[in-house]
C-alpha cells in the first residue's frame, strides 16, 4: 500500500506502547474506589489507547483446539511471527503475500502491530473472537464484497479489481475511512496507527481514530436516527451498566458494513476500565443474514502517552492517479475488438 503517507515520528512513538496488561475475563466488576472517575460518578474513558497485538482476529489452523497459550508457548510464537513477518527481510512471507515483489511499500518502522499476543485472564489468547470457541466468525454464507476495506478491510475487496474510476476504488483507498475496521464497530488493531484518544462528556462520548482521523460521536441516552438514516460508523447510542459502558450501533452505511455484512447488522460494544493502564474491549456482531449466529472478540487496549498524531493520507500521493493513469494507458493499448 504505497500509495500511504505516514508520519515517521508518530510510528516510532506508536512502537513503543505494545504490551498489554493483564486484565479479567469475568463479568465486569465495580472499579476500584481510586480509580479516576468523572465528575458525574462514572469511569474516567478519557485519554489515549492502543489496541496493537499480535494477536489476529480468527485463530489459525495451528491453534486449533488452543484458545489460550502458556507463556512459553506464546514466546516461542511471538518471536517466530516477529522474525516471519519482518518486511526489512526480502524472504519475509509479509512481503510476498503484500505482492511487493523484493522492494515493498514499507519497512518496518512503519509498522505499529505490537510485540506480543494480547493477555486477558491472565493469559495469552490466540484469536480476538472468543464466542464461538472455536475462535472463527460464524459466517451463514460468503458475504458479498463491498467497496469498504481496500487492503485488508472491511469489505475484504477491491470491487471486483475496477480501474474504471476513483469512485470503483475502495473507501480506505480513497481515504474517505480507515481499513480493517480499524474505526469499527468493531473496533480492531490493524498494520499500524492503532491509536485512539477518547473524550468524555455526560451527554457525548467522542473516539478520534488516529487512522485517517476518524471520529466516532457516542450519542447517551438518546434514541438511534431512523433507519433511513446511514452513516459511515453507523449510528452509536451509549449507556451506563454500572461501571461498564455499553454501545450499541446500527444503520451503517452500505459500503462500509464489516465484511459486506447486510442492512441487519448490530454491533454491541462493552468497554470496562480494568486499572489505570487498561481497558478490556468486548464487541458482539449481530446479523442473521451474514452470520448463523451471533459472534463475539474480546481484547484490552492499554493506556498510552500518545500523542496521536496527524494521519496523511492523500497529500502529496500521485498514487490513485497513476493506478487510473496506467489503467488507461492499458486500455489503449489493448487489441481492438
Amino acid at each position: 500500500m504505497s500509495h500511504r503517507i505516514l508520519v515517521l515520528t508518530g510510528l516510532s512513538a506508536l512502537a513503543a506502547a505494545s504490551v498489554f496488561g493483564q486484565v479479567s475475563n469475568a463479568p465486569a466488576k465495580p472499579a476500584a474506589k481510586t480509580m479516576a472517575r468523572t465528575p458525574d460518578g462514572h469511569p474516567d474513558l478519557q485519554g489515549v489507547w492502543t489496541n496493537a497485538t499480535l494477536t489476529p482476529l480468527e485463530r489459525s489452523a495451528q491453534f486449533k483446539d488452543k484458545a489460550t497459550l502458556s507463556d512459553a508457548e506464546a514466546t516461542a510464537y511471538e518471536k517466530n511471527d516477529l522474525k516471519t513477518n519482518d518486511i526489512d527481510d526480502p524472504n519475509a512471507p509479509l512481503l510476498a503475500r503484500a505482492g511487493s515483489a523484493g522492494t515493498g511499500g514499507y519497512n518496518n518502522l512503519f509498522i505499529d502491530r505490537g510485540s506480543e499476543l494480547a493477555r486477558v485472564d491472565g493469559v495469552k489468547r490466540t484469536s480476538l473472537v472468543i464466542d464461538p470457541a472455536d475462535g472463527r466468525i460464524p459466517n451463514a454464507a460468503r458475504a458479498p464484497r463491498t467497496r469498504g476495506g481496500g487492503g485488508g478491510g472491511q469489505g475484504e475487496g477491491y470491487a471486483g479489481m475496477s480501474y474504471d474510476s476513483i469512485k470503483n476504488r475502495p473507501l480506505a483507498e480513497r481515504c474517505l475511512i480507515g481499513f480493517g475496521s480499524t474505526s469499527g464497530p468493531p473496533m480492531l488493531p490493524v498494520l499500524y496507527n492503532n491509536n485512539y484518544q477518547i473524550v468524555q462528556t455526560p451527554d457525548t462520548i467522542m473516539i478520534l481514530v488516529e487512522m485517517v482521523h476518524d471520529v466516532r460521536v457516542i450519542r447517551m441516552n438518546a434514541q438511534h436516527a431512523p433507519k433511513e438514516v446511514h452513516k459511515w460508523l453507523g449510528d452509536s447510542i451509549g449507556h451506563w451498566d454500572g461501571d461498564t459502558l455499553v454501545v450499541e450501533t446500527t444503520n451503517f452505511n452500505e459500503e462500509n458494513r464489516f465484511r459486506g455484512a447486510s442492512d441487519k447488522m448490530k454491533v454491541t460494544e462493552r468497554f470496562q476500565r480494568v486499572d489505570a493502564g487498561t481497558m478490556l474491549y468486548r464487541a458482539t456482531v449481530e446479523d442473521p443474514v451474514a452470520y448463523s449466529k451471533p459472534w463475539t472478540l474480546e481484547y484490552p487496549f492499554t493506556a498510552t502517552a500518545g500523542p496521536v498524531f496527524e494521519y496523511a493520507c492523500h497529500e502529496g500521493n500521485y498514487a490513485m492517479q497513476d493506478i487510473l493513469g496506467g489503467a488507461r494507458k492499458a486500455d489503449a493499448d489493448a487489441p481492438k475488438k
